[in-house]
């Protein structure tokens, strides 16, 4: 009986012991729990990748959404600024017509004025000259109706 003998039967006792105490079994349901928690572990973590995805995708949704609604607001308000400025071109180009319009009735009516004062001036100086000349020439009765005469045709062609 040598060592080697002697280190089977030990061997073989050990492993009887190991069974008979059931050791292999909970060595085994240890290991199955900590495969469980693993596996539960990793189906947690599919699980928030999952989530974790379809908020991302969300996001982006939101993203363009927002970058589209963003890009429709800066049109319209190219569009507002664009009508803006036509109206105020236009509401300008009224303003200069109505002005020159205005401007040339002033003038017209100054014109008029001024034709109607030179006239007026003109028929005074013609009544002074004819009084002069009347009043050297003609008594002074005969003046006076030539006078009246000439002042009556004066004011008719006037009118």
């Amino acid at each position: 009986m040598d060592a080697t003998f002697w280190a089977t039967v030990a061997l073989v006792i050990f492993l009887g012991v190991i069974v008979y105490f059931k050791v292999p079994g909970v060595i085994g349901k240890s290991l199955d729990a900590r495969a469980d928690k693993i596996r539960a572990e990793l189906e947690e973590a599919r699980r928030l990748r999952e989530e974790a995805q379809q908020l991302l995708a969300e996001y982006q949704r939101k993203r363009k959404e927002a970058e589209q609604e963003a890009a429709e607001i800066v049109e319209a308000a190219k569009r507002e600024a664009a009508a803006l400025a036509a109206e105020a071109k236009q509401k300008t180009e009224d303003y200069v017509t109505r002005r020159a319009a205005l401007a040339e009735q002033k003038i017209g009516q100054a014109e008029r004025e001024a034709i109607n004062e030179v006239r007026a001036s003109a028929v005074d100086i013609a009544i002074a000259a004819a009084r002069t000349l009347l009043a050297d020439k003609v008594d002074a009765k005969l003046g006076a109706e030539l006078f009246k005469s000439s002042l009556q045709d004066v004011k008719s062609k006037l009118n």
